[in-house]
């Protein structure tokens, strides 16, 4: 059984990082499980919904970045970034594998591989915002060139995601998953549940799923956005 209330509540002990969020959209599509089963490794499976997996692209601006019981450093503090995410499960516990993160910060890049075993690209990010229009636009450092390109429009303020709902299956998720085949390691996150605002996709090009290694999507965009900016307290990775 999978327990999907769990990992909402607090960690014991003492977070190392902290971090705001802003302005984070979830675009998802649904995948066959086999598309995805050669990303993940052995050790973790697939947490499908409706028989489905899913895959999930996250843009969003983080700041006030900073380790437990030091000041944020204002040259160091804010990156843009995005995720590419799988839904994934373990012993019962939900979380995300990340099979590629795009950040704006260099040091954050080298920090997150070292510590946390993510694997992380430093990449070029212009965001732009227009009352509630938001351009966000990236291209990866280096020989890849992995590339997003999106607009949205943000609109009225929405319920929070009912437990059981798909939006709650996609959105909650509080535990990452990462390491390699011969050593998972699992972190948790703590925020605040996720206020939501309903979100218009105006252009959207991308390959940074098929930069993973997947095919292009071939279903619907499911798409959500944060209501308001959050904090966001990081444990320590532990091995699993």
């Amino acid at each position: 059984m999978i327990d999907r209330l769990a990992p909402r509540r607090r960690p014991p002990g003492f977070p190392v990082l902290h971090q705001r969020w802003h302005g984070l959209v979830f675009l998802h599509w649904a995948f066959a499980s086999e598309a995805l089963r050669a990303l993940v490794p052995a050790g973790l499976e697939l947490d499908l919904y409706d028989g489905r997996a899913w895959v999930g692209i996250t843009p969003f601006t983080v700041t006030r970045m900073r380790p437990s019981f030091l000041p944020p450093l204002p040259a160091l503090s804010g990156a843009d970034e995005i995720n590419v995410r799988i839904y994934v499960h373990r012993d019962g516990v939900p979380g995300i594998w990340f099979p590629s993160l795009e950040i704006t910060h260099r040091l954050a890049v080298l920090g997150a591989r070292l510590a946390y075993r993510l694997p992380y690209f430093h990449a070029r990010m212009q965001v732009e915002r227009d009352g509630d229009s938001v351009s966000f636009r990236s291209v990866r450092s280096g020989r890849s060139r992995a590339t997003f390109d999106a607009q949205w429009r943000l609109g009225v303020p929405s319920a929070p995601a009912e437990t059981g709902s798909l939006e709650y299956f996609l959105i909650e998720r509080y535990v990452l998953y990462s390491g390699d085949r011969t050593t998972l390691l699992r972190a948790r996150i703590h925020h605040r549940p996720w206020p939501l605002r309903e979100v218009t996709v105006l252009r959207f090009a991308s390959t940074l799923l098929e930069a993973c290694g997947l095919p292009s999507p071939s279903t619907p965009m499911l798409a959500h956005a944060q209501g308001e900016p959050f904090d966001v307290e990081v444990w320590r990775p532990e091995r699993t």
